[in-house]
């Protein structure tokens, strides 16, 4: 065969070959195309999706991160404090042992013990709630540097108490005894306390002075409209940070301790409880306590003194108490 033979030969091999790839690309053109249609009609009946695996995968993963979290739970779980439980607590600082059973010993001793008192009142079917009630504004007897006769407790020391707290899964309640100070700037003094989930608070208006009145020389008051400012507060900080209910307890030992009671306002997320305060014996303590609660607006308390109080009631008889209290403190 000559040269111009083969040069032909090769010439119509080569044409050959590229009318082979383009027919190739043609039927593979043709091929996704037919699948393309079939998916668009496949998916517009739901039936499947054109995304691929891994993008379906990061929208799996997005739509996952945009869950809310769970919102914040109380230390036994739930979100309310009442009806579910019934709280039972010590009071107390650690400054003096005069101050409550609370301030004895270190805060995780005092939780234990609070754990033994607190199982005699699990009946009936109402789980136990613990607290620990801690003075975080003390009364003075002297006016101090600003004179508002009162001593702030140290971080530190809150911080302590809210660790035994978390450790017992209980409430901490941050009490304030005012003196000449106004209850919302103890109140506000306290806000990254209270923005917590499982810190509560109390006041105690007979710690409430009036400009010229002395701690000790004077049985202090408040009146509803200040215990309505700071409900208010809590109702507002509860709503912002979606919060678990807040226990707001008002300790009272005369009836006129809070003054124009009936202008007192039930808020949502605060559970509003009066707590019957004042030692005695058995009789005086139970007639104050029927004289106190005759209205079912509020959540009430009852409290009890280790030294002070006449032949101590027992749990059995403090639940005989109509109604029953909501919260028993112990002093």
């Amino acid at each position: 065969m000559n040269l111009d033979a083969r040069q032909a030969r090769r010439e119509a091999a080569r044409r050959r070959t590229r009318r082979q790839r383009r027919a190739a690309v043609a039927a593979l053109a043709a091929a996704l195309l037919l699948l393309t249609v079939g998916a668009f009609a496949m998916g517009g009946a739901g039936g499947l999706s054109l995304r691929g695996d891994g993008e379906a995968a990061r929208s799996a993963s997005a739509a996952t991160q945009k869950q809310p979290p769970a919102p914040p739970q109380l230390p036994r779980g739930g979100r309310e404090i009442f009806p579910r439980y019934r709280v039972v607590g010590f009071y107390g600082a650690p400054q003096a042992a005069e101050l409550g059973i609370l301030g004895i010993g270190t805060p995780t001793r005092a939780a234990r013990r609070l754990r033994t008192q607190a199982a005699a009142y699990r009946r009936g079917g109402r789980p136990v709630m613990p607290a620990l009630e801690l003075i975080s504004t003390i009364v003075n007897s002297s006016p101090g540097a600003d004179g508002k006769y009162r001593t702030r407790q140290e971080r530190r020391v809150i911080r302590r108490y809210l660790k035994a707290a978390r450790r017992a899964r209980a409430l901490l309640v941050l009490d304030i005894q005012p003196g000449r100070a106004d209850f919302m700037e103890e109140v506000r003094a306290l806000r990254p306390y209270l923005e917590q989930p499982d810190v509560s608070l109390a006041l105690d208006p007979e710690w409430s002075m009036r400009p010229g009145q002395v701690p000790g020389q004077t049985i202090g008051s408040t009146t509803a409209d200040k215990v309505n400012e700071v409900s208010a507060y809590l109702a507002r900080t509860v709503k912002r940070r979606n919060l678990p209910q807040k226990l707001l307890l008002v300790h009272q030992f005369t009836d006129d301790m809070i003054t124009d009671k009936k202008r007192l306002r039930r808020r949502p997320g605060i559970a509003l409880t009066l707590n019957v305060d004042g030692f005695g014996d058995r009789p005086n303590k139970i007639g104050k306590y029927k004289s106190f609660t005759d209205s079912r607006r509020f959540h009430y308390g009852f409290k009890l003194f280790y030294k002070e109080d006449v032949n101590l009631m027992r749990p059995r008889d403090v639940l005989r108490l109509r109604p029953k209290p909501d919260l028993v403190m112990y002093e």
